[in-house]
C-alpha cells in the first residue's frame, strides 16, 4: 500500500473483525524527531502468543475467505524500509497494539493520503465502535472521540450523512493548523 491512511484502514479493520469495542488511532508526524510513528490500540478479542509470531507472514491468515493476510505484513515491510519498525503487543481477551515507526525523510516512506476519509469510513463501518484519533505534529495536536460526539448527539446516529459531513469538516479544520 502506498498510503499510510490505506495501511491504518486496514489494521483498523481487523481490529473490527476482533469484535473491539474501543479502537485508538495516534499519529505523532514529527519533522524535529524524523519520524511517524502509528500505534493503533483495540480492546478486541486479542491474539495468542503463536498468532502473533505468524502474522507477520503473508501467507497467514485466520479469515477463511482467502489464503493470505497482507495487511500487517505490508504494514511492517513498509516501515523497514525506511529504517522503521512494527511492533505488536496483544493478550488475549483484552486487545492488540500495533506500533509503527517510519523513518519521515527516507525516500522510501508512503505519503499519509486521506487520513480523514480513512476515519469517516472506520465511523461508517460500525457505529457500535467507539474511536479516539489523536494527530500530533510539531507545531498542533488533534484529539477527537466519537464517544464524546455520540453524547452530544443523543439519539442521532453519528451515521447520519450529515453528522459524517460536519465530522469530516471539523477534522479538515483541526488538521489544517
Amino acid at each position: 500500500m502506498d498510503e499510510l491512511a490505506l495501511n491504518i484502514l486496514d489494521i483498523a479493520y481487523n481490529s473490527i473483525r476482533a469484535k473491539a469495542t474501543l479502537i485508538q488511532i495516534r499519529i505523532e508526524d514529527s519533522v524535529n524527531q524524523n519520524h511517524i510513528l502509528i500505534d493503533i490500540i483495540d480492546n478486541g478479542c486479542g491474539m495468542d502468543k503463536e498468532t502473533i509470531e505468524k502474522v507477520t507472514d503473508p501467507f497467514y491468515t485466520t479469515r477463511t475467505t482467502r489464503k493470505v493476510g497482507l495487511g500487517i505484513p505490508l504494514f511492517k515491510q513498509n516501515a523497514e524500509l525506511t529504517g522503521g519498525y512494527l511492533k505488536m503487543n496483544s493478550k488475549l481477551h483484552q486487545g492488540t497494539h500495533v506500533s509503527a515507526m517510519f523513518v519521515k525523510n527516507h525516500i522510501d516512506t508512503p505519503v499519509m493520503g486521506n487520513i480523514i476519509d480513512t476515519i469517516i469510513t472506520l465511523i461508517q463501518a460500525n457505529d457500535q465502535i467507539d474511536y479516539e484519533f489523536v494527530y500530533i505534529t510539531d507545531e498542533f495536536s488533534f484529539e477527537m472521540k466519537t464517544k464524546e460526539m455520540k453524547e452530544i448527539l443523543g439519539d442521532v446516529k453519528i451515521t447520519e450523512p450529515e453528522v459524517l459531513l460536519w465530522i469530516k469538516d471539523y477534522m479538515k479544520e483541526g488538521l489544517r493548523k
